[in-house]
């Protein structure tokens, strides 16, 4: 069945199944493998997206769920203020060890900021559900903490379209 998707700001039209998780279309036929597969039952975060701006797992998420909304992976999150300032963050504090489970970390502290401008560490830890093997969770709350500062030093501006 063809399915169109609003995917990092551009439409797509993808031949798939609807129950087919979004994890796979991703992969398999956008050829987007910045989104990794951990777990297949949404338990690791490996795989988290945005669906209109809110950080889901894509693992579990039919492609027929993502109908009418908006999809966003850690491939335009460059393009967005928040992402930016997470991903210079993530390297001044020296996040990644594997780097495996980055993407997906890096997309849940991008909602995390964008509903928190200022996180108490129970929100943070509230919002880092994901797993990771290599143990740099407290780098990655000192990087969020950061983001968030120099976020808030900033004003916004507004983002192109």
């Amino acid at each position: 069945m063809r399915t169109a998707l609003t995917l990092n700001g551009h439409r797509h039209a993808v031949e798939a199944d609807p129950a087919t998780p979004l994890l796979w279309v991703l992969r398999d036929e956008l050829q987007l493998t910045g989104t990794k597969y951990g777990c297949g039952a949404g338990f690791c975060g490996a795989c988290t997206v945005h669906l209109d701006g809110v950080a889901v797992r894509s693992c579990v998420l039919p492609l027929q769920a993502t109908r009418g909304r908006a999809i966003t992976t850690i491939e335009a999150l460059k393009q967005d203020r928040v992402g930016r300032a997470l991903q210079a963050a993530w390297l001044a504090h020296q996040v990644p060890q594997c780097g495996y489970c980055q993407g997906g970390f890096l997309m849940a502290a991008t909602d995390l900021l964008k509903r928190h401008r200022q996180p108490t560490p129970a929100q943070v830890d509230a919002a880092l559900t994901n797993l990771c093997r290599c143990g740099s969770t407290p780098r990655m709350r000192a990087a969020i903490a950061d983001a968030a500062l120099r976020l808030n030093a900033q004003p916004a501006r507004q983002e192109a379209p």
